[in-house]
């Protein structure tokens, strides 16, 4: 009799499976269709960011941040320009505060409507991603009026804002408040009773709360295992303090779970925006500047220019070496749509950061993968990548 000698199958997943978030590859070992071992390989986006950012001049790696979490543009840019402040030793009024949030509540709203549709689209449901990309195209203006770039807008700098608010935008901004409510159940009535997604998403890539910690877990991946942590509440920066929300906490740590919280994170982002846009309205910040009001490190105004030989000075010192910042060194972390984004900037008196390293909450998630889906089948390999919300900008770097 011939012997029969049978081996597991090894298979690579990515980096042309449309689920591997196109530069994702995945080495599977394989019994059947039971998930054995997985081996995730990244780097293929790889483009040396931080060391970009070294060369140039603090104003001008602003847009680099952009460009690492292509899906939550301003939340990055939030981070960044709190570390320069804290190098710099200022504050910025709480007029632009507030404007601040308000962008990153709303750069939240426009992560979690990428991350859960295209999540469902993943599984085979494409009806939601086609509401969600409607709505996203109503965000995306709103960037675009503000800043004039519909993604990567370099809104939020050191200092304060690019420019104001127009009274119309605020407007447009409640109307959209209003409106988005109903979207968020009309997914929920498509989504969250479904035989199949149940079926899916439940048990399904399960996180107990000592794995989320020991790889590193922070966001809707920490809270999803039942851990209450969000560096909104607990890191204390811009004006949170001043706001009321909820922080959504799960039970079980599987993607059903992770699902229902980017759901309710996006009506409690709606209930912040609400509360700014009472604040607007009622405690005339209407009158309050954006920017700190020194000239060394945000440029001065136009009329200024014509009148004062030194914010002339001023304004080309800015725009052709920058502002210095003194020798030290900061690590400032926000509350990000995907969890804990931060920033490390090592300072030497120049106008360059002379070391920035970025710490970026996808790559830790990604670790866990292989935790995540051991035992799992193929088709559950899928919904584990989605629920992750992986964007390889800012893995790779």
């Amino acid at each position: 009799m011939y012997k029969t000698e049978i081996k597991n199958l090894t298979l690579n997943f990515g980096p042309q499976h449309p689920a591997a978030h196109g530069v994702l590859r995945l080495i599977l070992e394989l019994d059947g269709e039971v998930i054995k071992k997985v081996d995730p390989h990244i780097g293929l986006l790889h483009r040396g960011t931080e060391k970009l950012i070294e060369n140039k001049n603090y104003m001008q790696a602003l847009p680099y941040f952009d460009r690492l979490d292509y899906v939550s543009m301003m939340a990055q840019e939030m981070a960044y320009s709190l570390a320069v402040e804290k190098l710099l030793n200022c504050s910025i009024p709480i007029r632009a505060q507030y404007i601040r949030v308000l962008f990153c509540e709303i750069t939240r709203i426009l992560n979690h409507l990428l991350a859960l549709t295209t999540h469902a689209l993943d599984i085979g449901a494409m009806t939601p991603f086609l509401w969600a990309f409607e709505e996203r195209e109503k965000l995306m203006e709103l960037y675009e009026r503000v800043s004039g770039a519909r993604m990567h807008a370099a809104y939020i700098r050191p200092g304060g804002l690019f420019r104001d608010i127009q009274q119309e935008i605020w407007l447009d901004i409640k109307k959209f408040s209003r409106h988005f409510r109903k979207r968020i159940n009309e997914m929920e009535d498509m989504l969250t009773s479904n035989r199949i997604w149940n079926v899916r998403l439940k048990n399904i890539g399960i996180v107990n709360n000592k794995t989320a910690l020991d790889y590193g877990f922070s966001g809707v991946m920490l809270r999803g295992s039942g851990i209450h942590w969000d560096l909104r509440l607990f890191n204390d920066y811009e004006c949170y303090k001043l706001l009321k929300f909820f922080v959504p906490v799960g039970s079980v740590g599987d993607c059903y779970d992770r699902y229902m919280l980017r759901v309710e994170e996006m009506r409690q982002s709606l209930y912040i925006i609400d509360q700014i846009l009472f604040f607007a309205r009622y405690f005339d910040m209407y009158q309050e500047f954006i920017t700190v009001k020194s000239n060394k490190i945000v440029p001065p105004m136009r009329q200024m220019m014509k009148y004062s030989m030194e914010s002339l000075i001023h304004h080309f010192k800015i725009f052709t070496e920058g502002f210095t910042v003194k020798k030290g060194d900061v690590y400032t972390a926000i509350e990000a749509p995907k969890g804990e984004f931060g920033v490390f900037i090592v300072s030497n008196d120049t106008s360059r950061p002379y070391r920035c390293r970025i710490k970026a909450p996808g790559f830790l998630h990604l670790q866990g993968l292989a935790e995540m889906s051991n035992n799992l089948l193929l088709a559950d390999l899928v919904a584990i990548i989605g629920t992750q919300d992986i964007v390889f900008g800012e893995v790779d770097r």
